[in-house]
């Protein structure tokens, strides 16, 4: 993958020292068990964010201004440990220089270094999961970093809501915590459910988006695609009031498996990235 600036930013918008936040594309897809080419999201969303439109309407904004540094990507793949250990490692440095520091995947193993490394910089943090699957088994087909396993360790050590959830084994039932867990079934029925998941939520939040969240109708192009999903608008709502009533320190965009024929799912990727900078740095 050849590091261009991201999204095709100014040179003065993009140099390391001059950014607030830094993107960090983890091109991996080693466990998934269904369809294969989740290692191509990265360049599949860097693609369509060099064709996104830089200013948005919502909050006047253009926040690339705040500087974006396209990180070198992490290509750590010759197992599911070593890999997480090199997130974990980069997220790390780049957090110890106080960056804001995003994620873009690769199969959503590649999170779990991620919120070790925040976990460990921020005190009493919740990880806001927004998924289809629960991702809550201790290991999977041998190795505890499979993508199946993605929220197991961030459900011990931090405060762990999921949303969106439609799509588990029944083995995650021991390990999950029923009522920090919103059921895409209930959530379509229950107008106040952003308001309940927020209200669970510590100050410092760490957001994972799995984009098998949406509804294959709007973001076919994931691994596992699942009837039944979050909708765009009611996404960013939600997402908008957690970043104001809360201290989101950094998220990642899992799962991105790019179609060829279907840009779509791309651009969707690239612009919910962008809606969360706006949100983040609105008023900054």
């Amino acid at each position: 993958m050849a590091t261009k600036n991201y999204a095709g930013i100014p040179n003065e918008f993009s140099r390391l020292e001059n950014s607030k936040v830094v993107l960090i594309p983890v091109p991996y897809d080693g466990t998934s068990t269904w369809q294969k080419g989740a290692d191509k999201g990265p360049k599949a969303f860097l693609e369509a964010a060099e064709n996104m439109e830089l200013y948005d309407i919502e909050t006047d904004t253009e926040v690339y201004k705040q500087g974006i540094y396209l990180a070198p990507p992490v290509l750590e793949n010759s197992t599911p440990e070593l890999m997480v250990a090199s997130v974990y490692e980069v997220v790390k440095s780049f957090l110890n220089n106080n960056k804001f520091v995003t994620l873009l995947g690769g199969e959503h193993s590649i999170s779990i270094g991620s919120m070790r490394a925040f976990n460990q910089k921020f005190e009493d943090l919740t990880v806001l999961q927004l998924d289809a699957h629960a991702d809550l088994r201790e290991e999977y087909e041998g190795s505890t970093c499979n993508h199946a396993c993605a929220l197991y360790e961030a459900n011990k050590s931090s405060n762990l809501i999921q949303v969106g959830i439609r799509s588990m084994d029944i083995s995650e039932k021991k390990e999950m915590n029923f009522s920090k867990v919103f059921f895409a079934h209930k959530m379509i029925t229950d107008n106040s459910w952003k308001e309940k998941a927020i209200e669970l939520m510590t100050n410092n939040v760490y957001i994972t988006i799995d984009l098998d969240a949406f509804d294959p109708s709007i973001l076919p192009a994931t691994g596992t695609p699942e009837p039944g999903g979050m909708q765009w608008y009611e996404t960013l709502d939600f997402l908008k009031k957690v970043i104001k009533q809360k201290n989101v320190v950094g998220f990642d965009i899992v799962e991105l498996c790019p179609n060829e024929t279907d840009k779509s799912s791309d651009f969707l990727a690239a612009k919910l990235y962008y809606k969360l900078l706006s949100y983040q740095f609105e008023n900054k």
